[in-house]
């Protein structure tokens, strides 16, 4: 039986106690609480990612690559101690004695590098607009890969999206007189990281933790340099800039914790519809925060990519799930 149809006859049966009829198939408050509590934390996990651009907005003065150098660092060590308190650092060391598990997460880390690099350079160069629209079509660049990498077949409604949003990027191409190069980026890279995710068997920290491990001697490296150099941030730019240099390994590891939390207490389908909260408030912190412009025949290209997403979504729900993001 479809996961969504269960949810929603736990929701049904639940409605029916609390409105006192007397129902056999009557959910546990448990199940309610669970499913509440989930839900809550992929709100919250896809509102911190939403607002993330105005969190960048305060680092203006730390130039992208070595904001990322950064977020690496202290998201390892905070993500490493968190798993070191849960108890499973053999996760870890299990994943990095492996060479298939660990060649996969070395190709992830470099993807979730890149695609971090991407965003956090775009914001910087107000370029936000294109950033969300980057996680628009994540969801549709996945089904492709599945296409393409998974031998997966679609149904008609799938071809339909997919068809709608490569005419809104060509449409946009055509009116910009350019690539949307940022969010075909930034839709790549976490679509194909998203499909090394799904068949490294690691659980979501301690594949982070594994992936910010590798990376981080590279980062702490270049921070090294840097600080030879008299150009790193750290410690130069003042007490605040310091502490949200710090509080990027805690901004990124936490949303990543609540969307694992909820993705395990919630269908599959109210996933998928969760993950648009995102990108839509990085377009509303792009056009009223930021200042970017949104003219209307740019608004028409998005409104191809949101029509695709609309059936996509509606079909997803049909059939009882939608591929959510990684």
């Amino acid at each position: 039986m479809p996961v969504g149809r269960v949810a929603c006859g736990r929701l049904t049966a639940f409605a029916r106690t609390m409105s006192g009829q007397n129902s056999s198939t009557a959910v546990a408050p448990s199940a309610i609480t669970q499913y509440r509590s989930g839900l809550a934390a992929a709100l919250s996990a896809f509102a911190i990612w939403g607002v993330f651009p105005l969190y960048l907005a305060l680092l203006a003065a730390v130039p992208a690559l070595q904001f990322l150098a950064h977020r690496v660092v202290w998201c390892c060590l905070f993500v490493v101690t968190w798993v070191a308190v849960r108890g499973e650092l053999g996760a870890i060391r299990a994943a990095l004695a492996n060479p298939v598990t660990l060649r996969r997460l070395v190709a992830s880390g470099a993807l979730i590098s890149i695609n971090w690099l991407t965003y956090v350079w775009a914001v910087k160069n107000g370029h936000v607009i294109d950033a969300s629209l980057g996680y628009f079509i994540n969801p549709l660049v996945s089904v492709v890969l599945g296409v393409v990498v998974l031998s997966e077949r679609l149904n008609r409604a799938q071809w339909t999206a997919v068809s709608l949003a490569v005419a809104g990027v060509a449409y946009l191409t055509f009116v910009t007189g350019r690539l949307p190069w940022i969010a075909l980026v930034l839709a790549l890279s976490f679509g194909l990281y998203g499909l090394i995710r799904k068949v490294v068997a690691v659980e979501s920290l301690p594949g982070l933790a594994t992936e910010t491990l590798l990376l981080t001697p590279l980062a702490v490296g270049y921070l090294a340099w840097l600080g030879t150099q008299g150009t790193g941030a750290f410690g130069r730019l003042g007490t605040a800039t310091d502490l949200l240099l710090l509080g990027s390994g805690i901004a990124t590891a936490v949303p990543l914790a609540l969307f694992a939390y909820g993705a395990r207490r919630i269908p599959l389908s109210t996933v998928g519809l969760t993950q648009y909260i995102g990108p839509t408030m990085q377009l509303l912190c792009g056009v009223f925060f930021f200042g970017e412009p949104f003219p209307r025949v740019r608004a028409i290209g998005f409104a191809l990519i949101w029509c695709a997403l609309a059936i996509y979504a509606v079909n997803g729900l049909r059939r009882g799930g939608v591929v959510a993001r990684a």
